[in-house]
């Protein structure tokens, strides 16, 4: 059965002014299914990643050409409702970044920003399903009243998904999700991402090759704003098919 395509880059390019970060990246990101991009610092990995819900648009200078297709259409068109598109992308990052607000409140901002429920009853049951979604339901349940920051770091990693998954999104980027966490809050993370695939497109950029080989379907390996190779993970970390690529997983550079 062929795999559907939910994410497309056709010669795609992105530029910090002249720096040429991305250059003429041709790929496609199959639905329901979880592609990790690997690369040492500064390759290209987060400019991609970010170019996906562009928040690279938030950066000054920030350019791109060739087609960024998400479900066939071109992200970068000029008729684009980018509020809309990240409403469907959502985004994860390295740090934990809740709401100086109680855990009820940061799972219910994005609702009432997109007015995503006809009444209270419904507020609370969607809330109630994304803190289960994000495996974070039977820990905070008898007290949502609670400040986001109280929890631990773990918690608030899962609270920060929870809060991306409330306003249904077809595709959750996440940039070093587990990156500041410890061995279990990160073990749990990781259970978590593969759970979340049955229902949603995952891109996840990661620097720790285990990770991308424990969690991922398939990998893209990005070198000085290249994509070098792309392929199912279980290939890449066995028989890669370059050379750097190979160089890069055993950990001679990087």
């Amino acid at each position: 059965m062929e795999e559907s395509v939910k994410i497309e880059a056709k010669d795609f390019n992105a530029y910090y002014g002249k720096k040429n970060a991305l250059k003429n990246v041709n790929l496609k990101i199959y639905s329901n299914k979880i592609t990790a991009i690997i690369g040492p610092s500064g390759c290209g990995k987060s400019t991609f990643l970010r170019s996906l819900n562009r928040m690279n648009d938030l950066i000054e200078n920030f350019s791109v050409n060739g087609e960024l297709l998400i479900d066939k259409e071109n992200i970068y068109k000029k008729d684009v409702d980018v509020i809309y598109l990240r409403k469907k992308v959502g985004m994860v990052f390295q740090k934990p970044n809740p709401f100086p607000k109680s855990i009820f409140e940061n799972i219910a901002y994005g609702l009432k920003i997109h007015k995503l429920y006809r009444d209270n009853d419904e507020l609370h049951q969607k809330i109630e399903n994304s803190l289960k979604e994000a495996a974070l339901w039977d820990e905070v349940k008898e007290d949502l009243n609670k400040n986001a920051f109280d929890l631990s770091g773990g918690q608030q990693q899962r609270l920060c998904i929870a809060r991306a998954l409330v306003i249904q999104p077809e595709i959750i980027l996440m940039d070093e999700p587990t990156a500041s966490l410890d061995p279990i809050s990160t073990a749990k993370i990781e259970e978590l991402i593969r759970k979340l695939k049955k229902q949603y497109t995952i891109v996840i950029v990661t620097h720790n090759m285990q990770q991308a080989a424990r969690v991922s379907d398939y990998s893209i390996f990005f070198m000085q704003g290249e994509m070098v190779e792309y392929d199912v993970t279980s290939k890449i970390f066995t028989t890669p098919s370059n050379k750097i690529t190979e160089e890069y997983i055993t950990g001679r550079f990087g």
